[in-house]
């Protein structure tokens, strides 16, 4: 089964990146995407030329990462839902689909007719699915967020980064950091409401918000805090865990990192101190049981530290590649996006753009029957309206009258 969804049809009336993201993985797994937007602006993250600093896209180039890595493999349709004449295309929409997939907060739902009951009255069978900022219930049911918001400052992600006095609020590593994790965990939830469809023949309301998904990242916290009746002590982190040097970060000679997870130090300890040149400690009876190199943590620490800062990060990740113990190169995105076990693995996958130049945008970690997955890029504004009408079988003077009522474009 290298496409499990294949023949589920799911209805995006959505933009940005949280909820398309989600319709992105489920058209990685086979499902037929119609994504409907704006008939005049289209999802407004295409109105999205700068962002953190970078160019969204290139001048005289189809190709806008911002917007292919939610909405590849797509089908678009331009309609203006507040205009009555769309009503007729919506319903057939809603009426062919098994999903309808929307972050439209729930006063713009009530406004444009897709409330639940509403879509429901159309086809009873239809599962119902929202991302929100804070969630379906309680006091900020109706606030809008982004995974700035919701997920990264509320969520407590940001200050579990935050060291005591900092000057600056951290931020989040990449661009759309909460809205790819909580469009991945959405489409899990599609997923699970699917099959239970299938089994019960009961369709399910599936919210999933930033907020929610922020709580889940930082559960090992959280919980903590919980359980010990109030917030976490601040720290100051180190590179290395508190007694345990094989569990840390260090520098090397030219300013690169490299990450080491040993939990067990005593079962790498003579494998590790051999591979950073200090053969001298392999065996040294002091350093034999966890709690003698606890004591001498600190030393020890010291002696790793100099011991990487002697060489570049090029060299030691080729001294390092046979290392039994968990261990990673701290990687920026370009590198990681040539990283040899995710294009072995298939999750870097070559796409053609409007202009037909090939690109490359990273696929959804989930691998079925070790098959590659089949992306398409993401579709042009309104590309597929009159495509679609056509499937819905209007007619070519229907589609005209249409698009002359400025319900569709």
């Amino acid at each position: 089964m290298q496409r499990p969804l294949e023949g589920i049809r799911i209805l995006e009336v959505a933009q940005y990146t949280f909820v398309p993201a989600a319709a992105a993985v489920l058209a990685d797994w086979g499902a037929d995407i119609t994504k409907v937007e704006h008939a005049v602006n289209g999802d407004a993250q295409r109105g999205l030329v700068r962002v953190l600093g970078y160019d969204a896209n290139r001048p005289g180039s189809s190709f806008a990462p911002i917007m292919e890595g939610p909405n590849r493999s797509k089908r678009s349709i331009g309609i203006d839902l507040a205009n009555p004449e769309s009503r007729t295309v919506l319903t057939e929409l809603v009426r062919r689909s098994d999903v309808f997939l929307t972050n439209y907060l729930p006063g713009l739902r009530t406004k444009l007719g897709l409330t639940l009951e509403e879509i429901r009255a159309i086809n009873p069978d239809i599962i119902y699915v929202t991302g929100s900022g804070f969630g379906s219930e309680g006091p900020d049911a109706n606030s809008g967020s982004f995974d700035a918001t919701g997920f990264w400052a509320r969520g407590g992600s940001a200050d579990g980064l935050m060291p005591p006095d900092t000057e600056h609020m951290a931020f989040m590593p990449a661009g759309a950091y909460g809205d790819n994790i909580g469009g991945m965990t959405i489409a899990g939830g599609i997923a699970a409401a699917i099959a239970g469809r299938e089994r019960t023949g009961e369709p399910s309301v599936v919210d999933v918000s930033l907020l929610g998904v922020g709580a889940w990242a930082t559960q090992f916290t959280v919980n903590l805090a919980l359980f010990t009746g109030g917030p976490l002590p601040k720290v100051r982190k180190k590179s290395a865990a508190a007694g345990n040097p094989l569990t840390g970060s260090y520098r090397t000679s030219d300013n690169r990192w490299l990450q080491f997870s040993m939990l067990q130090p005593t079962k790498f300890w003579n494998e590790f101190v051999t591979a950073l040149g200090l053969e001298h400690l392999a065996g040294d009876s002091r350093f034999q049981t966890m709690e003698s190199i606890t004591e001498h943590s600190e030393e020890i620490t010291g002696w790793f530290a100099d011991a990487i800062a002697s060489r570049p990060y090029d060299e030691w990740t080729a001294v390092l590649t046979n290392l039994s113990g968990p261990w990673a190169p701290v990687q920026n995105s370009w590198e990681l996006g040539h990283d040899e076990s995710l294009v072995a693995n298939g999750r870097i996958v070559e796409v053609t753009d409007a202009d037909g130049v090939p690109q490359k945008l990273v696929a959804n970690p989930v691998k079925f029957d070790n098959s590659p997955v089949q992306m398409t890029r993401a579709p042009q504004f309104a590309e597929h309206t009159d495509d679609i009408l056509r499937e819905l079988g209007f007619d070519d003077e229907r589609l005209i009258g249409l698009k002359i009522a400025g319900a569709v474009t």
